[in-house]
């Protein structure tokens, strides 16, 4: 049976590259290059004094300078120009793409699911994923998001499981560009539902790391309750990693949220529950109970 083909991505653009194109009209430049898909590739552009044609469209002068207005807020160009956010059914809250230098983050309901002052989304990622060492074999994520974390762990282990309590965070993921390879990696497994009631049914010492980094806590629920540490320790084999995000740990909130973290991960079970501060987060472990070999032989 013929399958039918996925309809291709429309143009997605920022304030950057709306100004870049609306400064080579005004030079009058007859085409230039930029990128359609918020900084990973770059494509040729014809220009005419009207606007812009992207895939045979016009973007026009005054669509351009709506985006380039848009305080980097995220647009779909499709023949129409369409904000790149959604409102969830599930949360209530309002999601929307917000460009950086590199990858975009997620606002959510005023909040940027990444650090964004003095780094990017994937720098941000890639710190926390540093605090768990070198992540290897199966690893569960408890809060999707665009991905990222999903993304970047699936390069080293050899499974991940990855949780989204809101259908719309993976709706605004499907539109933005950097978020793709969570869809396409056949190792990465989604789960969507209410993480605190899913990592429960998850079989026990199952996981060789946790990240978990949950939304700030007057968001976040129980995710940062003692009984869903519990649970996170049960599903982490002996001498497995957690990362639990806390934010930053040297301000003075991030440092009392850090304590009280720090403590019910400590009554929960974890071993060498440490600060993460470069991470902005906490890292522990579950004990390796598992028996030492002897080193030399027996005698016969």
């Amino acid at each position: 049976m013929d399958c039918e083909a996925a309809a291709p991505r429309p143009a997605t653009l920022s304030d950057v590259h709306a100004r870049r194109l609306l400064e080579a009209i005004e030079r009058g430049d007859s085409g230039t290059v930029v990128s359609l898909d918020l900084g990973l590739t770059e494509t040729a552009v014809a220009l005419t004094a009207a606007g812009a044609l992207i895939d045979h469209r016009l973007i026009s002068v005054a669509m351009l300078q709506r985006v380039a207005t848009g305080a980097g807020r995220c647009f779909e160009f499709n023949g129409a120009l369409t904000p790149v956010s959604v409102q969830s059914d599930t949360t209530g809250w309002p999601r929307s793409l917000m460009a950086t230098d590199e990858a975009p983050t997620t606002m959510v309901a005023g909040f940027a699911m990444h650090r964004i002052v003095g780094t990017t989304p994937l720098a941000d990622t890639r710190a926390k994923i540093r605090a768990l060492g070198r992540p290897r074999g199966r690893a569960l994520d408890t809060a999707t998001g665009l991905g990222y974390t999903a993304i970047e762990l699936a390069r080293t282990c050899s499974s991940v499981t990855t949780i989204e309590v809101d259908p719309a965070a993976l709706s605004l993921a499907a539109r933005n560009p950097w978020s793709a390879a969570l869809f396409t990696t056949p190792h990465i497994e989604q789960l969507v539902g209410d993480a605190c009631q899913i990592v429960t049914e998850l079989p026990t010492a199952s996981f060789g790391v946790v990240m978990h980094d949950p939304p700030a806590m007057p968001l976040a629920g129980e995710l940062y309750a003692g009984a869903f540490y519990a649970e996170l320790r049960r599903v982490l084999r002996p001498g497995g990693r957690l990362f639990h995000y806390v934010g930053d740990v040297r301000s003075g909130t991030g440092a009392r949220v850090a304590k009280g973290v720090s403590r019910r991960l400590a009554e929960a079970g974890f071993m060498r529950v440490r600060s993460e501060p470069d991470a902005f987060g906490i890292s522990a472990m579950v004990a390796d109970v598992r028996p030492r070999r002897r080193g030399g032989r027996g005698r016969r």
